[in-house]
């Protein structure tokens, strides 16, 4: 086995903890040792023992000499668990992979300067490119101060969205239906306007998907008039967080179930990058955005969505009285109309599905 093999198995198992490990990066770990593996691990849950941790344990004395590949640089502070980068060191390891360097302020290549400064050999960059996809959501939220966007819709061919009044209505089959859940598995929040539970009263959880645990519903609503009878407020399945501006009459609604927040704003317009930086304060790492028209125009001309994964059905509904996807963007020509990059597409049984980014 080759260092990029081995560090391929150790990100295989940083990805099967995916969606669990907020507000802490994907993080897998392999141990060799003449040839063979003599540990592994997965960072499962924040709180709860690194990767590297798990591999030591298991790989017990025999780490002593041994190889151990992270697709992370082990940490090298005190905060809910031990520096990792002092147990490999203390583990007697010869040599340490590394895949792609921390962007955390509190690691930022400490963690390999302290393995060096102890003797230990260190490598990094191996499949550094696939690693840092992999944490892409957690190093945007570390770089740019708020969380990962991803911007989700799923259109007709004709870029529909909804139909006479706004009430949406399910165009895509079931195999899109299960891969949007898998997408809310891998957010820490569902994001819609307050339009969107008025008109479809969604629940807005992870229904499919093989884990437990939900994502946060996050509602903007400038004045507050979200409907009491709501999914949202009525179902306590997930959190709720109401977003608010600051003229909202809190008090005036009354008092909202436990599972409910109210988020107010000092500004009477709920912006998106105010919002966004709010979240961010609550460790917020990630958010899939699922909302109407008006929420969609306005992550769009923010500048401040990631990914957009869209879902495409083979339905066509025309013009007159249907709801497309976006807005007016203020464009006036093809050539400043805002420019994606296909990163992925595949089909979903009859449906199709592309991954985009933003041009820069």
């Amino acid at each position: 086995m080759d260092d990029q093999q081995i560090m391929k198995h150790a990100l295989e198992l940083a990805r099967s903890a995916a969606g669990q490990t907020s507000p802490n990066p994907l993080v897998g770990s392999v141990i060799v040792k003449d040839g063979r593996i003599i540990g592994m691990g997965a960072h499962l849950k924040a709180g709860q023992a690194h990767a590297e941790i798990h591999a030591l344990n298991m790989a017990g004395n025999e780490a002593r000499g041994a190889d151990i590949y992270v697709t992370l640089e082990p940490c090298s502070h005190h905060g809910r668990t031990g520096p990792c980068a002092d147990a490999i060191i203390k583990a007697g390891i010869r040599r340490v992979v590394v895949a792609v360097l921390d962007p955390n302020p509190l690691v930022s290549g400490q963690g390999i300067q302290k393995l060096e400064n102890a003797g230990v050999i260190v490598e990094t960059g191996v499949c550094e490119q696939e690693a840092a996809e992999l944490n892409r959501m957690f190093f945007t939220f570390i770089r740019k101060k708020r969380p990962f966007v991803t911007l989700k819709h799923a259109i007709t061919l004709d870029g529909k969205i909804a139909v006479r009044g706004g009430r949406s209505e399910k165009i895509t089959g079931p195999e899109v239906q299960r891969d949007v859940h898998e997408l809310r598995l891998l957010h820490d929040a569902i994001l819609v306007g307050a339009q969107t539970i008025a008109l479809d009263n969604p629940r807005l959880t992870n229904r499919f998907a093989d884990s437990p645990k939900q994502p946060i519903r996050v509602i903007l609503d400038r004045q507050l008039r979200i409907p009491l009878e709501s999914h949202v407020i009525q179902v306590p399945d997930a959190p709720t967080w109401i977003i608010v501006g600051s003229r909202a009459d809190i008090d005036s609604r009354g008092a909202f179930p436990e599972h409910v927040r109210i988020l107010q704003l000092d500004t009477p317009d709920v912006e998106i990058a105010a919002a966004l930086e709010l979240l961010a304060e609550q460790k917020v790492l990630s958010v899939l955005v699922e909302g109407g028209q008006k929420i969609n125009t306005a992550f769009l001309k923010s500048g401040l969505v990631d990914e957009v994964a869209t879902y495409i059905a083979p339905i066509i509904l025309g013009g007159e009285g249907t709801v497309s996807v976006f807005g007016d963007l203020q464009t006036s020509s093809a050539s400043n109309g805002i420019r994606l990059e296909t990163q992925k597409v595949e089909h979903l049984g009859t449906d199709l599905k592309i991954i985009s980014t933003l041009k820069e």
